[in-house]
């Protein structure tokens, strides 16, 4: 079986080690597997950058004008076709394919012609609205309709200018929708939910939850707390890719004002900006690629709090509690379908007081922790994937 997979990044973030996990696991049933990406670098002869920095800066640049994000990077997109029908792949897999690094009317064109099947895992919500990737936190519903007159036009993929939410809209279900042999797959039963409702519906949509490597995200032993010299304080972790209202940054600046003295919230994954104007009782962290840094973070705390506004399945509440620290969330999108009494609170989303009561209260067992994040070891996930893959080939579609 060959199998290529598409996504904007690879080996970093959540989505790019979710693909290279896939194409460990098929290769260890001795299948082959390609994996084309958008922006950064992996050094791997099997994985291969579709266009050139420039050519990504331009991208974002006249997107930015425009709100046409996912219909430059033609030339990149037509290099990308030539090199799927050199591998000639028996499966074309898609992630993100958002990002400023793909021509979409190009690589849809082109799945309907080679006539594969086509495994689509959406990662966000992008597939199917006219610009953004999420729209809970500004309770939008126009994704319904047709969208126009976006309300998050200037957040990403941000558009200054101009609106094309309408167009992108129309130009996406034509392009998405005639491709016959797709299957949707989502690592949450929410955004299954949603993409049911969408003009994807018609298509098999399948739960394939996220996947973590368990070998590496356990209880270690951590010396972060000496270190740092916070003897005799209980640590509240947060961690995300890019710190913003979203996520939940101005809900860590209030619970610092809520939280007794004795607790002591650590950001990983801030700017240097943004550590410079956080209050005195919360320590920032710059962005770190280290796992094993973040495996001791992880242990270390007493508790892993994720108050975002809008996500689909973090992979960062997983790792948490594969590290044995229980997690308290909002319930937000996916956030809290990993989670049962054992392991994680849930509160509702916004309740800042909620939150900090259930810091206060979360008192559980590290062990039931680690037995309930062995649901989502890696291997047994993307297992999932090749049943799909091989149903598929089997089926014939």
């Amino acid at each position: 079986m060959k199998v290529f997979q598409i996504n904007s990044v690879c080996g970093v973030g959540s989505t790019g080690r979710i693909v290279c996990d896939i194409k460990e696991r098929l290769e260890a049933d001795d299948n082959k597997c390609q994996v084309a990406y958008g922006r950064g670098y992996y050094e791997n002869p099997d994985c291969i950058k579709i266009e050139s920095d420039l050519v990504f800066k331009a991208h974002v640049f006249f997107s930015r004008i425009t709100d046409r994000q996912g219909f430059y990077s033609t030339s990149a997109t037509k290099r990308l076709v030539r090199s799927i029908e050199h591998f000639k792949p028996d499966i074309i897999h898609l992630h993100n394919i958002h990002g400023y690094y793909l021509d979409i009317r190009v690589l849809f064109e082109f799945l309907k012609q080679y006539n594969k099947p086509v495994v689509w895992t959406l990662h966000d919500c992008w597939a199917f609205t006219g610009h953004c990737a999420y729209f809970s936190f500004v309770n939008c519903d126009k994704w319904k309709t047709g969208c126009g007159g976006c309300p998050q036009k200037s957040a990403y993929p941000a558009s200054y200018i101009l609106d094309d939410s309408k167009k992108s809209f129309s130009e996406k279900k034509r392009l998405f929708t005639g491709v016959e042999n797709m299957n949707i797959v989502t690592p949450s039963n929410w955004l299954a939910d949603l993409a049911k409702e969408s003009f994807l519906g018609d298509f098999p949509i399948l739960t394939i939850n996220n996947g973590i490597d368990l070998s590496v995200f356990k209880p270690v032993e951590s010396k972060f707390k000496e270190k740092h010299h916070l003897h005799g304080k209980k640590i509240v972790l947060g961690i995300a890719n890019v710190w913003e209202k979203r996520k939940g940054l101005d809900d860590f600046i209030t619970l610092s004002k809520l939280l007794p003295d004795d607790y002591k919230i650590i950001l990983v994954g801030l700017t240097e900006k943004q550590i410079a104007a956080l209050p005195s009782n919360i320590m920032g962290i710059t962005r770190t690629a280290n796992i094993n840094e973040l495996v001791e973070l992880y242990s270390a705390a007493d508790v892993f709090v994720n108050p975002t506004k809008e996500d689909n399945f973090p992979t960062v509440n997983i790792e948490a509690i594969a590290c044995g620290t229980p997690v308290v969330t909002y319930n937000t999108g996916g956030s809290g379908e990993m989670l049962n009494e054992k392991c994680g609170i849930v509160v509702d989303s916004g309740d800042v007081n909620a939150l900090a009561k259930a810091i206060c209260k979360i008192n559980l067992n590290s062990e039931d922790c680690v037995a309930k994040a062995l649901e989502f070891e890696k291997n047994k996930q993307y297992n999932l994937y090749l049943e799909l893959y091989k149903n598929l080939l089997n089926s014939g579609c």
